[in-house]
């Protein structure tokens, strides 16, 4: 040999990986699997955004995955032996319909990392503020209007409202009432 290529690390041309797959890691894992497909050559994707926790009467901003106990993996079109991301660790198993691995459109992954600010997905703007009074849309209390005493992160709102001469507390999702 004349020294010219490194037997143990040879750079070939990465093929053109047009589908996503989805990916079912271990509890907590994704950090490790998204790491070790990193090292396989795969082009691995886990979105994350900031959740509240509360543990011990403190409240903290953590960087948590989108969807938990998931991540994203680009393969190559021609790719049909999926051993090597069955066998990666952290990774449980592909996620499938049938025997097929399920595929992600990649418009929905560009969506995603659209939404990126600084690594991190970014939350819309809520329409409400606490105070704020609001119209229920349908269900039994359509047209009940309430106004906005408690917010949560999971999209639900607290309202006080006046049915049958008691304030009375109703717990909605936003979806679920219209500003005034």
């Amino acid at each position: 040999m004349d020294g010219s290529l490194d037997p143990i690390h040879v750079d070939l041309p990465r093929q053109a990986a047009t589908r996503w797959v989805a990916i079912n890691t271990h509890p907590h894992r994704e950090p490790i699997a998204i790491e070790n497909l990193i090292r396989q050559n795969f082009e691995a994707y886990c979105p994350r955004e900031f959740k509240r926790v509360r543990h011990a009467r403190r409240v903290q901003d953590v960087l948590r995955p989108l969807f938990p106990g998931y991540v994203f993996a680009q393969v190559a079109s021609e790719m049909t032996v999926w051993r090597p991301i069955l066998s990666t660790y952290g990774v449980r198993t592909l996620v499938r319909i049938g025997d097929q691995p399920a595929f992600v459109d990649g418009s929905f992954i560009d969506g995603l990392r659209a939404r990126e600010v600084d690594g991190v997905i970014a939350k819309p703007a809520t329409p409400y503020k606490l105070g704020q009074e609001v119209r229920l849309s349908g269900g039994p209390f359509d047209g009940l209007i309430g106004r906005i005493i408690e917010m949560s992160d999971k999209d639900r709102l607290v309202l006080l409202t006046n049915l049958l001469q008691q304030d009375v507390r109703l717990r909605v999702t936003s979806a679920g009432v219209r500003s005034l």
